[in-house]
């Protein structure tokens, strides 16, 4: 599977509404692995200097990250292939 990275943009959010916003991912990422489609939920990281948030999700098309995304209610500008480097 590949990494994507959705791009968000989140003015005016507070810690309960980042919280919320990463536990609607978490939810409906598990819903639609249940339902046989592959895509999980991976990290998110928040510039709270920018209001811009950045999550990775880990899945078979970026269009199912899409699908996740706008069935979680959640905001994006964009969702691109990306690269995990963590060690």
């Amino acid at each position: 599977m590949t990494i994507y990275m959705v791009d968000r943009d989140l003015p005016g959010i507070d810690l309960d509404g980042l919280s919320g916003a990463q536990k609607a991912a978490i939810e409906t990422a598990r819903r639609f692995r249940e339902a046989g489609k592959e895509v999980r939920y991976i990290r998110s990281t928040f510039v709270p200097g920018e209001a811009h948030c950045m999550c990775l999700f880990e899945a078979s098309t970026p269009e199912v990250v899409r699908e996740v995304n706008e069935e979680a209610g959640l905001p994006f500008t964009r969702i691109v292939e990306a690269m995990d480097l963590a060690p």
